[in-house]
């Protein structure tokens, strides 16, 4: 990757390469003169692992330490792979049908961790999550349950839907929603035969608790693991 980007005289370039391009995939419109780093089906793989800039990164990474872990547990890491390369495919591929001469790149994991988010959804829809909340002078944690927080996120999803039905670029919804559909249909299909769907939770909903700073410290994760009481903790 690398020799890659030292051949590559600037990021347009670099996204031209290993972008997804709807024309390029769908019509052979080849949009670069120079020579292929990598044949266009190619790029539905190598968009996935491409990003517009540092907070597109962040936020992707973010949702993906916050879910993949348990989704890897639920069906094994060869499965998981499989899992989110076939759900990052969908999306882009799904994406591209919405305009199959657009030449606008598209780059980013969010259809991979959409499908992701629709796995642990199916799995654990009352597993609560641990949000931080700040509201002037109150700062705290409190439990929300899963099905609450991902189902206001796929809300804003189908929300800005109609305005993302352009050329122009901007966010895939599209690619967010069939990633998130495809994790519906192949979680049942590739999770362990151990793990069931709608599982419990191991704790309270909506239980609030003060952060000390400098004396508590803050576990991490979504998916608790139970010891006996009410609180977690939680494993991410």
């Amino acid at each position: 990757m690398v020799y890659f980007f030292a051949q590559l005289p600037n990021m347009e370039t670099y996204f031209y390469h290993y972008a997804f391009i709807p024309s390029d995939f769908f019509r052979g419109n080849d949009l670069i003169t120079e020579p292929r780093i990598i044949p266009p089906w190619m790029t539905i793989f190598s968009s996935m692992f491409s990003h517009g800039g540092v907070m597109h990164l962040f936020f992707n990474m973010w949702f993906l330490w916050l879910y993949a872990d348990n989704m890897e547990d639920a069906l094994g890491w060869k499965k998981f792979i499989l899992f989110y390369l076939l759900c990052g495919a969908i999306a882009a591929i799904a994406q591209g049908l919405v305009d199959t001469s657009s030449a606008v790149p598209m780059i980013g994991a969010s259809g991979a961790i959409s499908g992701v988010m629709s796995g642990y959804l199916l799995i654990w829809p009352r597993a609560n999550i641990r949000v931080f909340y700040w509201i002037i002078i109150f700062v705290g944690r409190i439990n929300v349950p899963a099905f609450v927080v991902l189902g206001f996120w796929l809300f804003q999803q189908f929300w800005a839907l109609p305005s993302s039905m352009t050329t122009e670029g901007g966010v895939a919804i599209v690619a967010h929603l069939a990633g998130f559909a495809a994790g519906i249909i192949l979680t049942p299909l590739l999770k362990k035969k151990e793990v069931h769907l709608f599982q419990q939770p191991f704790s309270s909903a909506f239980r609030r608790r003060k952060i000390i700073l400098n004396k508590k410290k803050v576990r991490k994760g979504s998916v608790p693991k139970h010891t006996g009481n009410d609180d977690g903790p939680w494993r991410q």
